[in-house]
């Protein structure tokens, strides 16, 4: 009897969160993060906006994930992985970062347009998909106390949560472990906007820490790194040097988006 009522429970209840939605779509239509068209559901995309992005998909570099033009094999590096290889064991990304895509990650990251968490989630998911171990812990690229603050949300945490989620629901489940705030961000460095790569390794240098209360969870874990875009990487190296300094296993790396530049 007990199940029955629970199972009863459950209906009811998906059968009302359903009509709450219907309602809210007559009331505020759905519209594309992107562009602002009409969509069929909240947190999609139009098909104008789908065909204009750039998804990565096919030969990488088999380290930090870096599109290739040709197939060069399953264990090919980069050239700048093999001059300096990063302090991460694998990194993908969703697709580039570029004209088409701009504008749904600036307004992901500091327009509110958080609805798109779970779309991007289900995106992050496909593609770190290789990445992803077991019982792997996944934790966000923190913010600074003040710029959360004023942001009022970490659209890398948000990113983090929905990849835990969308595995929840998934078949082929990695039971994933959602740490939100094992990282913190000690020091109040500028925006990277701007900066050379050696003045983004120099500004991060030194700026996240793990917070004593996950030092014995962290030891022996395996960790998958979140954040929205990859430019030159240096904030995720400090990250992932960070992470293994604390006992981590390994460390690899999902990202968004991607700026891309010549492998050689």
């Amino acid at each position: 009897m007990k199940l029955i009522e629970t199972a009863a429970a459950k209906t009811a209840g998906k059968i009302v969160r359903t009509s709450a939605t219907a309602v809210l779509d007559v009331l505020l239509p759905p519209r594309c993060p992107a562009c602002g068209g009409s969509v069929v559901s909240t947190g999609a995309l139009c098909a104008k906006c789908w065909a204009a992005i750039n998804f990565i998909d096919g030969p990488v570099c088999r380290t930090c994930g870096l599109p290739f033009d040709y197939d060069e094999g399953v264990d090919v590096q980069c050239g700048v992985c093999l001059r300096d290889p990063p302090a991460y064991v694998a990194g993908r990304s969703v697709m580039h970062y570029g004209d088409a895509c701009r504008d749904l990650i600036l307004g992901f990251k500091h327009g509110d347009h958080t609805d798109a968490a779970p779309m991007f989630g289900g995106w992050l998911y496909r593609v770190g998909k290789p990445l992803l171990k077991r019982d792997m812990m996944v934790v966000p690229v923190p913010l600074h106390r003040w710029r959360l603050f004023s942001r009022r949300y970490n659209q890398s945490a948000l990113l983090a949560q929905a990849l835990v989620q969308f595995d929840k629901q998934s078949p082929a489940r990695f039971s994933l472990i959602g740490k939100p705030d094992l990282l913190v961000r000690r020091k109040r460095t500028r925006t990277q906007g701007g900066l050379s790569a050696r003045a983004r390794r120099l500004n991060v240098r030194g700026a996240f820490a793990v917070r004593p209360r996950y030092r014995n969870q962290l030891r022996g874990r395996d960790i998958l790194l979140i954040d929205d875009v990859m430019t030159t990487g240096a904030t995720l190296d400090d990250c992932c040097k960070t992470l293994s300094k604390a006992g981590a296993a390994s460390v690899s790396v999902l990202t968004l988006a991607r700026v891309v530049r010549p492998a050689f």
